[in-house]
């Protein structure tokens, strides 16, 4: 009875730890959230995908990734979590730590696409985490969303 014991618990855990980690985006899932965001600015033209990007409950947010789109400057055209953002430049943002991320930033998805570490605020837990950002460039803009590292 004790083998099943351990094994009914062993599957409660991976049940649980499974559940856990739905509850945050993946690097997976914020690789294709820039993917459709991309594609859908294609489908709509800006003035409509940016709205829909802006929109906190819209579907471009989902549990902590959200879209943020700048253009090749660094300036902030959109994004999914703080609209006070919008029409700031993130190339002389720094992170809690000192790292000039926002250059990092422009100049990753420059060169086409690639991921940036440093440390931002979580929208769901409210906490400074380590954050890896995946970038994308699109014609003259470059389209991001990231995770947080838990």
């Amino acid at each position: 009875m004790s083998f099943f014991k351990g094994l009914i618990v062993s599957c409660l855990v991976l049940i649980g730890a499974s559940a856990h980690a739905a509850e945050f985006g993946s690097k997976e899932e914020a690789k294709a959230l820039v993917a459709h965001a991309a594609a859908y600015y294609a489908e709509v033209g800006q003035e409509k995908a940016f709205a829909a990007f802006n929109d906190q409950k819209g579907k471009f947010v989902d549990r902590d990734l959200y879209i943020v789109v700048y253009s090749l400057a660094g300036m902030r055209l959109a994004h999914g979590q703080n609209e006070k953002m919008i029409g700031k430049s993130v190339i002389e943002s720094v992170d809690v730590n000192g790292k000039a991320y926002g250059s990092e930033v422009v100049e990753t998805a420059k060169a086409g696409e690639g991921w940036v570490e440093y440390n931002f605020s979580d929208p769901v837990t409210k906490k400074i985490l380590p954050k890896s950002m995946y970038v994308k460039r699109f014609g003259d803009l470059i389209f991001g969303s990231g995770v947080y590292l838990r």
